[in-house]
């Protein structure tokens, strides 16, 4: 029978006493029959537990749970049980899908089908049995189960969805188990229709209205008793005009509407139906409101009540009317009641309908009968007719509001009558009651955000842009800048806290559930207040922006509208602003003290799901301090190691990017038909468990932006610059942009693509990568995307055209394709989405097509940040990006003014890193050179186990292991690199852009090390190879002495005589002078070294061309270097240009060469001294490292022009000097090792043992501590030394001082600061290096004068060698080696490449030497013991300076070559790069100073420089120098000039405060010491505080 599955009377399953049926019943559990009394489940109980809401029935579903992302949200698994089925229709609803009531599950039916389907013989029972399998709840009843589990946000959100999706809403919610109705007013008051009705056709005016504040005549639907009309289907007909059918009511014939209904009889329905003023198309000509009762009145009175007070009338639906009817008669109707009975129904009874009309007082209008004859069609026809007429007539117009005191009368509850949502409504009312005039009323009660602000705002943006500068000193107007603005902040907190701010402030205050009721009320009632005024302004400006020529009325429009919105984010900007006015405030400030609490309310509220409005579009920027401390609050009120990805959207206004949001999130952002509110808002949406290690972040941060302003109006005012800010901010901070474009309207999308493109070309550039999606609107065909495909390689031609122009703008013209921006492809890149509305709207529904494509825009969404290399942000890194962003956005060269903490951090974690590896390399080269030399050194002497006989052949060897080192440890170093960056975590990505730099420097450093260590091999091996001929010249002659001692001891001995050791001596002088005078001892001759020095130089200059060599004939190198350097500006041309400079006014050309020439004769008088103190021989390795040295730093200058003369002049001076100082080197050497001399030294030693041997005595004990003392302990101490220096450096670089050049330099501007002394200042300033090297060197002595560390060092490498030592000893014992000749060659040649053992103490201690084996090394064992003693008494005993001085490797140097890099000083103010790595191509100092600190002065005045060049970069001041060959430059484009640096703006306003500080105090003393004028001090450099000095320190080089 038709209809009976919709309306059966049987469904109300719920009267008392009534079991379930049969399908339903359940099998008691033995458990319950156990029990003497079983608790029977109601049928509310039951079906919550079928579908898994039972613990959400008392605790309440919330809006955050719902909209976190799990895999459901991104999955299209369907529902495999009934617990699965709310979660699906929630899914699809939040996407506003209208097939979201099409909820079922699949498993049981779809299985059986499957399983029938695959059978072969026919078996017609089964196919019948199929019929009754499954358990299909009713769509009803899952939407009353929710409302029910659900709290009141999330009931507003359902319906709110569902009323977009033309679904009908609850009125009046049924609870079965309690038999009470709640009135859904709360649920329903966040829908606002917008409609025109037939009085506003002509005008094209509409009505836009909050529906329950809408009043309007509503019709109701009831049935009584059984009805074989399907009332549901009959409704959604009348309400469907012909050519647009929809389902407003569930109904019988519907996807599981025929499932009986276990709790949701008893639900009043309602929905709209509203015109668009089309006569042909609106089914009513007058908006009316729709309402449905499910079930028979007889069982719900209550409701039927309530709908007969409310209703303008009543259309009862019926089959029979019999004693049923007083249920008609006895109510106290305010409504028309009219019948509608279907002729066809057997049961149908002409009496009983005569009896209740007349009883009614009915017409024949107010009675519908359906024949036989009369169609569906023609029914409701007649119906619709009756309705019209009812509409057209009626004066019952009620709006839901003014149902709730109805419904009180009636004992129904009103959803709105918790205590929370009261208070909250009394609290926002206080608040919005007063408002008449919105413009009034912001002044009056918001005043810090109206003009004070937008000052504020043109302030800062001046103080980066330095626009109006004029002639004005830079930092004086910088200096005025601040003035104005703390002069801004005072009027700001000259005002006392509003009535409103203070309510509203309160009332965000109160407990969670209430907060979160009063600012949906406070939303609400401002959407009220201002849509009356917004409605009419918004169809202005569409008619107005139609002619592009009513520019100025458009723009009076737009300034209206954006005064006449008013919204809660008006009152969080104004609490922003009452908080950043207060921290102007000092700290102690009681008033200051009382709003700290503002941020976390703030923060508490974003984690509840509101959105924090990130850029203020009226102001067009972002209140720093207030937004980093909300989201410095919300870090803390989330786990500190919870992770964001951000998604936003971009496009044109109007083109539905919030709506494209919340469709997709499922979350509210403003939804408005104009342009109302401006700027950017984030909101927080939770991930699941899940999801959570899939995307490894924990929210999701989604940021909804104003669009960007189309181009007939970019014209209006600044816009086009704030829609770059904002669209280069928000790409920024995004891992994923959307771009809504249209394709249809090219000009316009020329427009918003290169807006887009630059952003993404600057993100490119500042090493951030995010991903783009392109999402065309409005594209219904279902081969758009192929048919598109012409107007895709038409974007890409855009993109490309766009790239580069912006690329020329931005000055990276490398960038020639969207490609080279960012990683896109056409075909992957682009989404197409139909229309939103399937239809005309007000009656329209959401598209389905729509909701799919945005849900697979989602789900391509998750996959893309899925698959981001990048890793996700924390919410301080997010708070980071935004400042670093918005600041740099702020300059107008972006790209140069980027500075951002999170990139500083990658890269000095890099530099870290790399230094590291880098001293891995170095430190084990260190070890490899040492054990190379030791050797070379003891090639050719008994501790060598002879393999080749040849040094050349040694050193081959060694040079062709050396290579094999080297190549082992590049590689390794650029594996580590690799390595690095393949890393997920560290923001690595963000400085990809250096990595070819390091990789460079990787190699390089292969250079540097492989010269270094080729140069220590040759100078070794060639030393090593001039001391062969003079050992075996003394081998000789020790062993012709040897063999007269003995014949002496023979000669004594055959006397017979006892001799006395007077008469011994005697006999010895006489034998030890007869021998040296028959010993031939050719002089040695020393080579004169300056030979060798000139040929090097000559070598070197010659390579400067011809003039260079005859330069250099001019002076002979003996006459050079004799009186200490001086250059002169002699001769016509040099005193043109000193004239010249003079006249410049910029540094004295002479006095800067001289200090260039000074600094380079120290360093390399520095290398001569540490030759000097090694002892060595001299080799020519050592002036050509002098000369490549002098060539390193003359190539590195850049702050004069090195003319050839003084090139030549300089290497003569420095190479006469060291070559006199080699020469005495030479001299020396071959005096101390003459082999007269070395005779003579061993005259007593050689006495000695002549008596011991005459004498017979036991020589074990002296002969083991000779060898100890005279061989051993030397060898062990140089040992030491050579070894001591990596140690040293390894130890300094623990420090993070020492670990990369940016905390080196902050570290020494710390330490210059704790001291606060000029002199040191002055020494930093104008001889850096000299002063560096002096703050290293104490650093060293510092830290190892208490010696422990030291201590460790030594006594460990002693420790090694004496172990060394004894292994030796005690294999050698294992040995045959028959004597103590051959014991000690043993031990010497184990150790052979540890120790380097002196070969004249050697040779003197065999001599003579008749010692018992065994005894000797008992002793050795002995000696070697006391031997370690005495080495750490020593050590203890030598001072750390004495100590430094012995090293092979001088620490001092080392930290200095690698702190001091490329060595480069900024061309303006001296301040040093700290880019790391040796290769890189830009430099860039992270604190740059006033130029008065490089020495510059006014022209005309002489008084010192107060600018500072990072903002002279931005300024159009100009300079002149001898790079510009006195000609004026511009600052701005200084890199024409000096294309090697970046020079950035200030990260921050403060970030130069330290240098401010430094000559604010020092003024008078920097004048005089550089002969100059002090500096006129701006007033607010006076005010700098020691402490915020030390502060900007730590801004400036990013240290925590």
């Amino acid at each position: 029978m038709e209809g009976v599955g919709d309306e059966d009377p049987s469904d109300d399953l719920y009267r008392a006493g009534e079991d379930d049926p049969p399908s339903k019943q359940r099998s008691n559990s033995k458990d319950d029959c156990q029990h003497s009394t079983c608790v029977k489940k109601t049928h509310l109980e039951t079906l919550l537990e079928d579908l898994g809401l039972e613990q959400l029935y008392p605790e309440k579903l919330s809006l955050s749970t719902i909209l976190q992302i799990d895999k459901k949200t991104i999955t299209d698994e369907p529902a495999k049980c009934n617990s699965d089925l709310p979660w699906y229709f929630l899914k699809k609803l939040m996407m506003v899908n209208v097939t979201a009531r099409n909820a079922k599950c699949t498993t049981a039916c779809e299985s059986n089908v499957d399983a029938a389907s695959g059978k072969t013989v026919l078996d017609v029972d089964d196919l019948f049995d199929n019929l009754h399998l499954g358990d299909m709840l009713n769509p009803l009843d899952i939407i009353t189960a929710l409302f029910l589990c659900s709290d009141g946000f999330v009931r507003q959100e359902m319906a709110l969805k569902m009323s977009m999706c033309q679904f009908s809403v609850p009125l009046l919610l049924p609870n079965c188990d309690t038999k009470q109705c709640t009135l859904m007013l709360w649920a329903l008051r966040d829908i606002v229709k917008k409609y025109r009705p037939q009085s506003l056709s002509e005008s094209k005016g509409f009505i836009e209205d909050r529906i329950v504040l809408s009043e309007l005549p509503m019709i109701s639907f009831v049935r009584l008793g059984e009805c074989s009309l399907s009332k549901s289907e009959i409704l959604n007909k009348l309400l469907s005009n012909s050519q647009q059918y929809h389902d407003t009511f569930v109904h019988h014939d519907m996807e599981c509407g025929d499932s009986p209904k276990r709790i949701s009889n008893g639900l009043v329905e309602i929905t709209w139906y509203l015109p668009c003023g089309n006569k042909n198309m609106d089914v009513f000509s007058e908006p009316v409101a729709v309402a449905n009762l499910r079930g028979d009145i007889d069982s719900f009175e209550t409701q039927f009540s309530f709908l007969c007070e409310t209703s303008a009338a009543v259309f009862v639906f019926f089959d029979t009317l019999d004693s049923k009817c007083e249920l008609l008669t006895n109510q106290h109707h305010k409504a028309q009641i009219f019948l509608v009975g279907n002729h066809q129904s057997k049961d149908s009874s002409k009496d009983a309908l005569k009896k209740v009309a007349t009883k009614l007082g009915l017409t024949n209008s107010n009675i519908l009968l359906k024949t036989k004859q009369m169609n569906d069609a023609d029914f409701v026809k007649k119906l619709r007719e009756t309705v019209s007429n009812v509409v057209e007539n009626s004066k019952m117009k009620m709006g839901i509001e003014q149902m709730a005191d109805i419904a009180h009368q009636l004992g129904i509850c009103v959803d709105e009558d918790s205590s929370e949502c009261q208070t909250a409504k009394k609290n926002a009312y206080a608040i919005t009651a007063d408002i008449q005039d919105i413009l009034e009323y912001k002044e009056a009660q918001l005043p810090l955000q109206g003009q004070i602000w937008k000052d504020l705002t043109r302030l800062e943006k001046e103080e980066f842009r330095l626009r109006n500068v004029g002639s004005e000193k830079i930092e004086d107007y910088k200096s005025d800048l601040q003035i104005e603005k703390t002069k801004l902040r005072e009027k700001q907190n000259s005002y006392d806290i509003s009535n409103a701010m203070t309510c509203f402030i309160n009332a965000i205050s109160s407990p969670g559930i209430e907060r979160c009721y009063f600012l949906k009320w406070m939303r609400m009632n401002l959407d009220n207040v201002s849509r009356e005024k917004l409605s009419d302004l918004r169809e202005q400006y569409k008619e107005k922006c139609k002619n592009p020529e009513n520019k100025a009325e458009i723009k009076d429009i737009d300034g209206q509208l954006s005064n006449s919105s008013l919204g809660t984010e008006h009152f969080f900007r104004e609490m922003g602003q009452i908080y950043e006015a207060s921290l102007s405030l000092p700290e102690t400030d009681l008033s200051r003290q009382q709003l700290q609490h503002l941020p976390k309310l703030c923060a508490e509220l974003l984690l509840d799901g509101f959105p924090l409005e990130l850029v203020d579009g009226e102001a067009s920027n972002i209140p720093l301090r207030w937004v980093s401390d909300v989201l410095s609050q919300l870090n803390d009120l989330m786990s500190s190691q919870s992770k964001i990805l951000v998604v936003t959207v971009l496009g044109v206004q109007s083109t539905g990017k919030s709506t494209l949001l919340n469709t997709m999130f499922g979350v509210q952002f403003a939804v408005s038909s104009g342009r109302c509110t401006r700027g950017a808002f984030m909101l927080l949406i939770r991930i699941n468990e899940d999801v959570k290690k899939v995307l490894n972040c924990d929210f999701m941060v989604i940021i909804d932006t104003e669009g960007l302003k189309s181009p007939e109006l970019a014209q209006l005012d600044n816009s086009h610059e704030h829609d770059n800010e904002l669209a280069t901010l928000v790409v920024g901070l995004s891992d994923i942009t959307i771009i809504n474009i249209a394709m249809e309207n090219s000009t316009e999308m020329k427009d918003i693509l290169q807006i887009v493109v630059h952003a993404f070309l600057r993100m490119k550039e500042v090493g951030k990568k995010p991903k783009c999606q392109f999402v065309h609107q409005n594209v219904s065909d279902v081969s758009a995307h192929d048919k598109n495909l012409r107007d895709r390689k038409l974007l890409l031609e855009q993109l490309n055209e766009m790239t580069q122009a912006a690329a020329k703008m931005e000055k990276k013209e490398e960038n020639k394709s969207f490609t080279d921006v960012m990683e896109y492809s056409p075909d992957t890149g682009n989404c197409y989405i139909p229309g939103l509305w399937n239809g005309n709207p007000p009656m329209a529904p959401v598209n389905a097509g729509y909701s799919e494509a945005v849900y697979e825009l989602k789900k391509n969404i998750i996959q893309m940040l899925e698959s981001c290399e990048s890793s996700a942000n924390n919410i301080l890194e997010f708070t980071e990006w935004m400042k670093s962003l918005w600041n740099a956005v702020k300059h107008e060269n972006f790209i140069f003014s980027f500075r951002n903490s999170l990139v500083a951090y990658a890269y000095m974690r890099l530099c870290t890193e790399f230094n590291k590896w880098e001293w891995e390399f170095k430190k084990e080269m260190y070890t490899w050179v040492t054990n190379a030399e030791t050797k070379i050194n003891n090639f050719g002497t008994v501790a060598v186990k002879s393999e080749t006989s040849d040094m050349r052949q040694l050193l081959t060897q060694l040079k062709s292991e050396a290579c094999t080192e080297l190549s082992k440890w590049e590689t390794k170093l650029l594996e580590n690199l690799a390595q690095y960056f393949k890393q997920t975590e560290g923001h690595v990505h963000l400085v990809e852009g250096y990595r070819e730099d390091f990789a460079n420097s990787a190699k390089s450093l292969r250079r540097e090390m492989e010269s270094s260590v080729f140069n220590q091999l040759t100078a070794a091996a060639d030393i090593r190879q001039g001391m062969t001929e003079l050992d075996r010249i003394k081998e000789n002659h020790t062993k012709e002495l040897e063999e007269r001692v003995c014949a002496l001891i023979d000669e004594c001995r055959e006397k017979k005589v006892k001799m006395e050791d007077k008469e011994l001596d005697t006999e010895f002088d006489k034998m030890w002078k007869e021998t040296v005078n028959e010993l031939s001892f050719s002089k040695q001759k020393t080579t004169n070294v300056i030979p060798n020095v000139s040929y090097y130089l000559r070598d070197n200059v010659s390579r400067k061309g011809s003039h260079a060599c005859e330069l250099l004939s001019q002076k002979s190198l003996e006459d050079c270097g004799l009186v200490p350097f001086k250059y002169t500006a002699d001769g016509i041309c040099k005193q043109i240009m000193h004239t010249f400079s003079k006249l410049l006014n910029i540094e004295d050309h002479v006095k800067a060469v001289q200090n260039l020439a000074d600094c380079i004769i120290a360093s390399c008088t520095q290398f001569v001294t540490e030759r000097m103190e090694r002892k060595n021989n001299y080799h020519d390795t050592y002036i050509q490292e002098i000369l490549h040295m002098i060539d390193e730093r003359l190539q590195n200058n850049q702050s004069v022009k090195i003319e050839i003369e003084l090139e030549v002049s300089l290497k003569q001076h420095i190479c006469g000097v060291a070559a006199r100082q080699f020469q005495k080197l030479h001299e020396d050497f071959i005096r101390d090792n003459d082999p007269y001399r070395c005779l003579n030294q061993n005259k007593e030693k050689f006495r000695t043992d002549f008596k011991d041997v005459f004498h017979e005595r036991d020589q074990c004990q002296k002969k083991a501590e000779e060898f100890t003392n005279r061989c051993l302990r030397p060898a062990v101490e140089d040992f030491v030394y050579r070894s001591l220096g990596p140690d040293i450096i390894g130890e300094m670089k623990t420090n993070q001082m020492f670990s990369t050049r940016m905390f080196f330099q902050s570290s020494v501007l710390l330490d210059l600061l704790s001291n606060n002394d000029f002199e040191s200042y002055r020494s930093y300033c104008c001889s850096y290096e000299e002063y560096v090297k002096k703050w290293i060197l104490n650093q060293i002595v510092e830290r190892f004068s208490n010696g422990s560390t030291m201590f460790e060092f030594e006594d460990g490498h002693v420790q090694s060698r004496i172990r060394s030592i004894n292994d030796a000893v005690n294999k050698a014992k294992t040995e045959k080696s028959g004597n103590l000749k051959s014991f000690v060659k043993n031990v010497c040649q184990e150790l052979g490449d540890k120790l380097v053992i002196s070969q004249d103490a050697l040779g003197a201690f065999m001599i003579l030497n008749n010692a018992d084996q065994e005894q000797f090394a008992h002793w050795l064992t002995e000696c070697v013991k006391d031997m370690t003693q005495v080495l750490q008494e020593t050590f203890k005993e030598t001072n750390i300076l004495m100590k430094l001085k012995k090293l092979n490797v001088n620490p001092q140097n080392e930290i200095f070559t690698e702190l001091i890099g490329c060595g480069k000083q900024c061309p303006f103010c001296k301040a040093p790069c700290e880019a790391g790595g040796i290769e890189h191509d830009k430099h860039f100092a992270s604190l740059h100073r006033p130029k008065a600190l490089g020495k510059r002065v006014w022209d005309g005045t002489g008084k010192l420089v107060t600018d500072v060049c990072s903002s002279s970069v931005i300024s159009d001041v100009r300079f002149k120098s001898i790079a510009t060959n006195g000609e004026w430059h511009p600052y701005k484009d200084y890199m024409a000039i000096y294309p090697d640096w970046i020079i950035a703006p200030d990260a921050s306003l403060q970030a130069s405060d330290y240098w401010k500080y430094v000559l604010a105090n020092f003024n008078k003393q920097f004048a005089e010491a550089f002969t100059a004028k002090p500096a006129d001090i701006p007033a607010t450099w006076k005010d700098i505080t020691r402490k915020q000095a030390e502060e900007s320190i730590k801004v400036s080089f990013n240290i925590k």
